[in-house]
């Protein structure tokens, strides 16, 4: 069952969609669910919401499987993506990668606050949550979005799960978080990278490879269960996401 309705993002002044992906049983009990929360919310769930008509048909996963879970997608602002999902302004690395140093970014840290302060409590009002079984997920920037929150806030989003993470964007800054960051709460990190990320453009796929490799290895100091998959011939697009995304609910076997 799948609801959706708008919530205000006081921050930036608007409202955004929410897709609320709740299990089968929900409606026949009184049982709490482990909560997950997703950015790009039109592409989590079905092909017909999806912007490029590719999802990662998440709603037909679950309700295939009967996976106990909440899943909240947050619908991603088609115009300013990379300024919210980019905690800060794109750094020198990236020039490496997209040949230019923009100054896009610098949104992320009030679009987590969202998320924690305004979503998250809506979300655990409203519907029956374990409040502290609490977990994320992204793909490309939202992989890079997702780390930063989890170091922002390990209390809360104690399990991460990222596909193709493009950290490059800020790779001096979120390397430095980590490093900074006391990630004892965490249980669990799921991360993985295509080696063709950027097909047949043999310079960028080995930057982004690189990228994530140096993520992973900071990450598993911190966090002795991480986990770090490169994924041969995959590239960056949705046909290669949907198939990893049962690693998405790595989580709930703990």
């Amino acid at each position: 069952m799948l609801e959706t309705f708008p919530i205000h993002m006081t921050s930036f002044k608007q409202d955004r969609q929410i897709r609320v992906y709740l299990p089968k049983g929900y409606n026949h009990g009184k049982k709490k669910y482990p909560v997950l929360y997703m950015h790009d919310g039109q592409n989590v769930f079905n092909d017909e919401d999806a912007i490029g008509g590719t999802s990662l048909e998440l709603e037909k996963y679950l309700d295939e499987r009967g996976l106990e879970v909440i899943v909240v997608g947050i619908d991603l602002n088609t115009e300013d993506r990379l300024n919210e999902y980019c905690p800060w302004v794109n750094g020198e690395y990236s020039r490496k990668i997209i040949g230019q140093l923009q100054t896009s970014g610098g949104k992320g840290k009030e679009y987590v606050e969202f998320i924690v302060n305004e979503l998250k409590p809506f979300i655990d009002k409203n519907y029956r949550t374990i409040k502290d079984h609490t977990a994320m997920a992204g793909i490309s920037l939202g992989g890079l979005i997702s780390v930063y929150a989890m170091c922002r806030y390990p209390h809360i989003f104690r399990n991460i799960a990222v596909f193709s993470s493009a950290f490059f964007r800020n790779q001096e800054e979120i390397e430095k978080l980590i490093k900074e960051s006391d990630l004892s709460l965490v249980e669990t990190i799921y991360l993985d990278s295509g080696d063709k990320e950027s097909g047949n453009k043999e310079m960028i796929n080995k930057e982004f490879l690189h990228s994530n490799k140096v993520i992973y290895d900071l990450l598993k100091e911190k966090v002795p269960r991480t986990e770090f998959e490169i994924i041969s011939g995959a590239e960056h697009s949705y046909a290669f996401f949907r198939e990893r995304a049962p690693m998405i609910f790595s989580f709930l076997n703990e």
